[in-house]
């Protein structure tokens, strides 16, 4: 189960300790082989996807996005569904919403990993998932239903009628984050739950072991640089509970988690969770920077990749405890749950 109190909760979020015996071993991988997310057609045009430096990209809304979604930017989005799953003690969400829910919107759903499952938990719901690739699998609950859509266009979605409203990895993606809360606003129901889930777009550490110098340190500068430019908010997970507060939600509370990066804590839960999350962030370093570096900053695609072998084996580094935080707000849209 997730902390639900302050103690567990700043227990999560304290100080990792880092396990003495642990070798360094710039050859280590951890993580094996994970199914992939096949991907379903919607329409001919929406498939044609953009081609850039070997990748593709999304078709519709040309260039608002700035991640993959080919196979290896799918994996990446199924081992981050893990993480968060393993993070969460196999919770899909944290909002105490009611027993039977009616309607469920995944915004941005990626792969669909997360919609699927909540139409698994409850199978007289249903659970809607938008994106704006159609990289979803077919064979789904009949329950779900994918849209290809951009969350910041005006929804056509009635008012009130969804019980829970969810986000997930949205950081450096949305350019006004009011007008989108004001949406999940209007589109839940009185007593409904909106709940976002984000992870720092940096790397720290507790002792100070990240290299002053190197890949790391580029990478913790490149990324800013670019979102200011964009005029994006990269590290939401610090102002989303704010956000929330401001669109006028209820009952706003947030739990904090630190993801180690690789096996180096000396707890074996966190060990296996530091081997999720360096999974997830060597599927994700290209995914993350190559379309960004190179249109926004003018970096070539070598460049690019230079950069992210180079924070890949720093952070295999057993004397690099590096971690990613990762923060969870859920919040109530004030009136009686029907």
């Amino acid at each position: 189960m997730c902390p639900d109190g302050d103690d567990n909760e700043s227990q999560r979020s304290s100080r990792i300790t880092a396990d003495p015996d642990l070798e360094d071993d710039d050859n280590d991988s951890a993580y094996g082989d994970e199914a992939l997310t096949e991907t379903t057609s919607i329409s001919s045009w929406i498939r044609d996807y953009r081609v850039e430096n070997g990748r593709t990209y999304h078709a519709f809304k040309d260039g608002k996005y700035w991640g993959a979604n080919d196979e290896e930017a799918n994996q990446h989005h199924d081992i981050g569904h893990n993480l968060y799953l393993k993070t969460l003690d196999n919770r899909l969400f944290l909002a105490p919403i009611h027993s039977n829910p009616s309607q469920i919107l995944d915004l941005g759903t990626g792969t669909g990993a997360w919609a699927i499952d909540v139409a698994d938990l409850y199978p007289s719901a249903i659970v809607i998932g938008t994106d704006l690739s159609p990289i979803q699998p077919t064979w789904v609950p009949p329950n779900v239903r994918f849209e290809i859509d951009d969350m910041e266009s005006e929804w056509t979605y009635d008012s009130n009628i969804f019980d829970l409203i969810h986000i997930r990895g949205l950081h450096g993606t949305i350019e006004d984050w009011p007008a989108l809360y004001a949406q999940c606003m209007r589109c839940l129901k009185p007593g409904g739950w909106l709940e976002q889930a984000e992870y720092s777009a940096q790397f720290t550490s507790d002792d100070n072991s990240l290299p002053p110098d190197g890949g790391i340190a580029a990478w913790n500068n490149v990324g800013p640089e670019c979102h200011a430019k964009l005029n994006r908010e990269l590290q939401v997970l610090e102002t989303m509970r704010q956000h929330m507060t401001n669109a006028g939600f209820e009952s706003v509370t947030e739990r904090r988690y630190k993801w180690p990066i690789g096996p180096w804590p000396k707890d074996p839960a966190l060990k296996q969770l530091g081997q999720w999350c360096r999974a997830h962030i060597e599927t994700g370093l290209e995914n993350w920077t190559l379309r960004l570096l190179t249109s926004v900053l003018g970096w070539t695609a070598d460049e690019v990749r230079a950069l992210c072998a180079t924070v890949r084996n720093e952070l295999r580094s057993s004397k690099v405890h590096a971690i990613h935080r990762m923060n969870v707000v859920y919040a109530r849209k004030p009136g009686s749950a029907r």
